[in-house]
């Protein structure tokens, strides 16, 4: 029977090794990548959003931000095109968010 193991697994694992002492330049290294091709993935999704939101902030006459309070408070329906704009605006700054947390991990 093969147990697999969790990606969580693993990073706890290396916390809990970091934690008692042990250092590695190797671990190092590699996690300083990945942190780094996160943040790439962030930046190049963060553009693909904007891309998105443009077009919507175009054809409707307003920022995403007050469309956003706009649409939370209800006084702009429910079409189709407003929830989806509605949902790449959580996309946008659910990745904004994810991206200022990476970079404060960045090496």
């Amino acid at each position: 029977m093969t147990v697999q193991v969790s990606t969580v697994g693993r990073l706890q694992s290396l916390l809990d090794l970091y934690r008692s002492g042990y250092r590695s330049p190797v671990v190092d290294q590699t996690v300083g990548k990945l942190i780094a091709l996160e943040i790439a993935q962030c930046r190049t999704e963060l553009q693909r959003l904007v891309a998105r939101l443009s077009a919507y902030e175009q054809q409707y006459h307003m920022t995403s931000d007050e469309f956003y309070r706009r649409f939370r408070n209800g006084e702009l329906g429910d079409d189709m095109d407003l929830v989806e704009w509605s949902i790449f605006w959580d996309m946008y700054q659910a990745t904004e968010k994810r991206l200022a947390g990476l970079v404060k991990q960045a090496p």
